[in-house]
């Protein structure tokens, strides 16, 4: 496929930008993407005027309020949950066991999009349910994934109410057990909100690392077989690779940034 090396070029510059590095000039630009130096101003003084840059000084330029906008029209357009549906159809067609995806809101899990089982003995749940995230497959990933401060709120704001004999109702088990999420990269919910029901969640993430959603299969602990879970989790982590196909595109602008 033929690419606007213009364009990818512009976006590689705005990939430069990050938390640790807030601001750039032509030789940063230069140096990282092996520009000559009036390319790169040429390049920065356009994405100024369009409002993708801010000069905070003569010749740096920080990221502009342009992108806020995008992101919550990002946001308000449902585009993840438009996004992971069509993905979630298929994971339940592959395991035979229902599938959703979640955000944290307000401390509590919220499903956003859902596909269920055509199986006689299936769980209901609809987009907006709310769950509590701390006895949740899908909020254990969101509370492992949360900064510390804000896991910190967490704990502060939320009774950990045992709902089964099987919750995690200590904060310190509890955060054990995020630990080991981290480390494992996925969570399981072993009939610890609603007795008889196991499920196992994996995160979908940003570029950048942070978490988008959590999406998960649950069903009924008798069909839920360690073989069963070993293979959801494998494809779970497929479809959190699909998901970000959906949302990102396939190809990766470094992938193309040889050709340019």
């Amino acid at each position: 496929m033929q690419l606007n090396n213009s364009v990818a070029r512009a976006f590689a510059i705005l990939d430069l930008f990050s938390e640790r590095r807030p601001e750039l000039n032509a030789r940063d630009v230069a140096t990282e993407l092996q520009l000559n130096l009036v390319t790169a101003h040429r390049f920065l003084r356009s994405l100024a005027a369009v409002g993708a840059l801010v000069a905070v000084a003569r010749g740096r330029y920080r990221l502009g309020y342009l992108f806020a906008d995008l992101g919550s029209r990002v946001v308000h357009g449902n585009c993840l949950a438009e996004a992971a549906q069509p993905v979630l159809e298929q994971v339940t067609a592959d395991i035979n066991e229902a599938s959703m995806a979640a955000i944290l809101e307000f401390n509590m899990i919220s499903c956003i999009a859902v596909a269920l089982s055509r199986r006689t003995l299936s769980v209901a749940i609809r987009v907006g349910t709310r769950m509590e995230a701390y006895c949740a497959a899908n909020g254990k990933v969101w509370l492992a994934h949360l900064p510390r401060p804000a896991l910190r709120r967490f704990f502060e704001e939320v009774e950990l109410r045992p709902l089964t004999a099987r919750t995690i109702a200590s904060r310190g088990a509890l955060e054990q057990e995020l630990e080991n999420v981290r480390r494992d990269g996925y969570a399981v919910n072993d009939g610890e909100r609603e007795d008889g029901l196991r499920a196992i969640a994996v995160p979908v993430t940003r570029r950048d690392g942070e978490i988008l959603a959590a999406i998960s299969v649950f069903g009924p602990t008798s069909r839920m077989s360690p073989e069963v879970m070993d293979r959801a989790l494998a494809r779970l982590r497929r479809a959190a690779q699909e998901i970000d196909a959906a949302l990102y595109g396939r190809g990766a602008l470094s992938d193309h940034m040889e050709s340019i």
